[in-house]
């Protein structure tokens, strides 16, 4: 279980991309750990055409209060992850986008691995309220799930 691990052992759990943002971040003060955040999500990825057109295919995050929708696909052994959070919403829309960077081609028993409190391992606890932290929490449960269908399909 992740709660039985170190915070350095939780890190190493994460694919390197993920794990290379989450040490820049650790780096940071509270403060630029949310300018940074800003920066994710008014860098994150438009949506591609095939979601825009079957947006039903897209999965919500019923446990925030953003509307969030996630889906994910395995190609070429590694996992696809594309997520809609309204600009609206910039702090989620930032995490959700170094979700999606930091998993991005990652092999599907990488993903399934990684910690699911990745907002703590960024140290965005210290940033943002405990409401917004749960909803965000909640995220790479819905992915692992989607990951674990995948996985199921392909065998």
């Amino acid at each position: 279980m992740d709660f039985d691990l170190t915070l350095e052992e939780k890190i190493d759990r994460t694919p390197p991309p993920l794990r290379e943002i989450i040490e820049d971040f650790r780096s940071m003060e509270p403060r630029e750990r949310l300018e940074s955040l800003l920066d994710f999500s008014m860098n994150m990825p438009e949506l591609p055409g095939f979601l825009h057109d079957a947006r039903d295919q897209m999965e919500q995050v019923h446990e925030c209060q953003t509307p969030i929708f996630v889906f994910t696909d395995i190609v070429d052994a590694g996992v696809q992850v594309y997520i809609d959070v309204p600009k609206e919403s910039p702090t989620v829309r930032g995490y959700a986008a170094i979700v999606q960077e930091g998993l991005e081609r990652a092999a599907p028993d990488t993903v399934l691995q990684t910690p699911d409190d990745i907002h703590y391992l960024l140290g965005l606890h210290e940033a943002i309220s405990p409401l917004r932290l749960r909803g965000l929490h909640v995220l790479m449960a819905y992915l692992k799930r989607q990951v674990t269908a995948q996985m199921s399909k392909s065998e």
